[in-house]
């Protein structure tokens, strides 16, 4: 909804969806009704309504709010850095951290892929954040710093395995962030291939 809040309403707001988020996550999104959420913050029904529609608007609002959070934490990561790859570095690292400090709502992003409903929404951050990517990837190969290949497809590969270690390692398995932080950065920079000299300077990368 468009409506201008105050700024108790914005809080009012936030209540619910920090709420929904965390039985949505909790308990799946279907077993979870605009009832049970009420009931839960000791309000009524038409306090949801008067932020929100329905339930799929709240859940759209909850990943939409999600996507901008995780942007604004790369971006503080990465601010003032003029390295390119320094700045790849950094985007992962802070998009690992913010997935360890936000386990319910990556729950909720998962979920969101397997549903017609929300899928859009998901696409449409993924699209926002490869283009985000490509941008460090391009710079990148211009510099000499990555070697020449489709920007495109290096970018969806990094996300892809930035995503996959996150579910894996850090949710599944409950490892430390800056850990498979460390994992993602060498493989990410460095590949399979161990250096010729047999020293592994990914530290220096």
């Amino acid at each position: 909804m468009g409506r201008q809040l105050t700024e108790r309403g914005v809080q009012r707001r936030q209540q619910l969806m920090d709420f929904a988020t965390a039985r949505f996550a909790t308990q799946g999104y279907h077993p979870t009704s605009v009832a049970e959420i009420v009931e839960g913050l000791g309000v009524g029904k038409g306090v949801f309504y008067w932020y929100f529609s329905s339930k799929d608007e709240l859940f759209a609002a909850i990943l939409n709010e999600a996507q901008r959070d995780l942007g604004a934490a790369q971006a503080e990561a990465t601010a003032g850095v003029d390295d390119p790859v320094r700045r790849i570095e950094l985007g992962i690292r802070a998009s690992l951290a913010w997935s360890a400090a936000n386990r319910h709502v990556f729950t909720l992003v998962q979920f969101a892929t397997t549903d017609d409903r929300f899928a859009r929404v998901v696409a449409d951050a993924q699209r926002t954040a490869v283009r985000n990517v490509m941008r460090q990837v391009r710079e990148a190969m211009e510099l000499g710093r990555v070697r020449p290949a489709d920007p495109e497809l290096v970018a969806h590969a990094l996300l892809g395995v930035t995503t996959h270690l996150a579910l894996e390692f850090i949710h599944d398995r409950g490892r430390p962030a800056n850990e498979v932080a460390d994992a993602t950065v060498a493989f990410v920079l460095n590949g399979l291939l161990a250096p010729p000299d047999g020293n592994d300077n990914s530290a220096d990368s």
